[in-house]
């Protein structure tokens, strides 16, 4: 989960999103539609108007004793990528779908009634959309995991090459509308890098795609870390600007009110030391994006990782900071206590 630096962009007409609708096949031409809800109703999602929901990020494939740390609300399972060049669906390209293992993983991970929201893609290993021929056969494989996690959420977590990938941009935009059509209660999210300045062209080309094939979008999850050498500043500052600058896109792209943008926004914020120099999350950081989330009405925040929500041992290097700890002060599951807060 890494972001990279670009430019915004809006101009996007009309996305399918929470109670604002376009007409099917409408290719982003809106159709009239009542006026939209200010507040969230209880979903699968775990969002709901009592409040911004926690839905952290967590290893599919390796417990944490950290990972209930929050009491998360949603649990977002990652990843879900190709098997090489195959369009075959494996946790993290190398486990099997039916793998006993993982299994038993989200049964405990939902045995106190959260949800998991299965994510596909990621910074490493290539999404399915770059591996599978058709949209049927792509739909199909989203449907398998989907099915093997017992999930009717869906998350697209698109960096790197695969946001600037015009053909499977759009291949994925088709397989999700199908699928969508065969699942009428699947929700979508889009995990999107950000800058200060707002979602960069890429993403919001990746929306209008979405929006073109007349896919369901319920949230656009942006993910406020990794900024660039440029950005020397506060990184508490740095999310809740970005999140203000892809507000006024989302505005632009849903077509509907300041609540019910806000509402269709997730945030996740990578903990501690990030992948770029000098940039560090901390947790006077966590508790004013928590804050910020709430005031606004966001609908859920997010960390990556679980995993990483502790202090580093003695002996650990830089880059166990990136892979297993913070490389900050703290205690134990304090990220998650602040982002739940």
């Amino acid at each position: 989960m890494h972001t990279y630096s670009g430019k915004s962009a809006t101009g996007l007409v009309c996305l399918l999103v929470l109670a604002t609708g376009c007409s099917a096949g409408s290719g982003g031409t809106a159709d009239p539609a009542p006026a939209p809800k200010e507040t969230g109703t209880p979903s699968a999602s775990g969002t709901s108007s009592a409040g911004t929901a926690y839905a952290p990020y967590v290893s599919v494939t390796e417990a944490s004793d950290l990972d209930s740390a929050g009491s998360p609300a949603t649990y977002n399972l990652a990843f879900v990528i190709a098997d090489g060049s195959d369009c075959t669906p494996k946790w993290n390209g190398t486990n099997t779908l039916s793998d006993s293992a993982v299994k038993s993983r989200i049964a405990e991970l939902t045995q106190g009634g959260a949800t998991v929201r299965v994510s596909f893609g990621g910074a490493s290993g290539k999404e399915l959309a770059a591996s599978c021929d058709s949209a049927s056969e792509l739909a199909e494989a989203y449907g398998k995991a989907l099915d093997a996690a017992g999930s009717a959420q869906a998350d697209f977590d698109i960096e790197g090459d695969e946001l600037t990938d015009s053909d499977s941009v759009d291949l994925r935009s088709q397989a999700i509308a199908l699928l969508q059509q065969e699942r009428g209660d699947l929700e979508v999210s889009f995990t999107l890098p950000v800058m200060p300045s707002g979602l960069d062209d890429a993403g919001v080309a990746l929306l209008e795609s979405a929006n073109q094939h007349d896919v369901q979008v319920s949230t656009v999850n942006i993910m406020t870390m990794n900024y660039g050498e440029s950005y020397t500043g506060d990184m508490g500052d740095y999310a809740l600007t970005s999140a203000k600058a892809a507000h006024s896109q989302l505005k632009e792209i849903f077509g509907t009110s300041d609540a019910t943008a806000w509402k269709a926004m997730a945030l996740t914020s990578m903990l501690g030391v990030n992948d770029i120099d000098g940039e560090t999350f901390s947790l006077d950081d966590a508790a004013q994006v928590r804050e910020f989330a709430e005031e606004k009405g966001i609908g859920w925040v997010s960390m990556w990782a679980s995993f990483r929500d502790q202090p580093c041992g003695d002996d650990s290097s830089s880059d166990d900071a990136l892979t297993n700890c913070s490389g900050v002060d703290q205690e134990a599951g304090a990220f998650a206590e602040a982002f739940s807060a």
